[in-house]
């Protein structure tokens, strides 16, 4: 469990109510990475939706060889620092994550929302159901412009 002012930090969270704040703040933990760890993996299940408190994570694009088995490249597509949200691909089905995601800073403070219990909290709420799909797909919309124009960057 973590404080429901920890949440409050975060405009995704902007419309939930006491009740709401306080109902995530129950399924949710506090994690501390160090540089280089992984927090997660391309085509891994999303289970969780992180928060970065402090410190950065690097997001990579991979790409797998067809002609040589287990062969990738990953293309850089960004950082997440603090005040951002990580892993939204919990929300979305196939609730799949489709980065990999690094510790890129020193060190790394994350809250960690298990996705299952987030959804549970949903299915009994279709309201809030509603109100975090409309922030996830916002952002979705936002980093798919940004990486647009990384795209258009290395073209040119």
């Amino acid at each position: 469990m973590i404080s429901p002012e920890l949440l409050r930090r975060y405009s995704f969270f902007g419309f939930l109510s006491e009740k709401e704040f306080n109902a995530i703040a129950m399924i949710a933990e506090s994690l501390s990475l160090e540089k280089g760890e992984t927090l997660f993996e391309a085509d891994t299940p999303a289970e969780a939706l992180y928060l970065v408190v402090a410190g950065c994570v690097e997001f990579a694009y991979v790409v797998n060889d067809h002609n040589q088995l287990g062969v990738h490249k990953e293309y850089f597509l960004g950082e997440h620092g603090p005040g951002e949200i990580v892993g939204i691909s919990a929300l979305i089905e196939p609730r799949v994550y489709t980065t990999n995601a690094r510790v890129s800073s020193a060190s790394c403070e994350l809250v960690k929302i298990d996705s299952s219990a987030l959804r549970a909290l949903c299915e009994v709420d279709t309201n809030l159901a509603y109100r975090l799909m409309s922030e996830a797909a916002k952002l979705a919309l936002n980093r798919l412009h940004d990486t647009r124009g990384l795209l258009a960057a290395e073209r040119a």
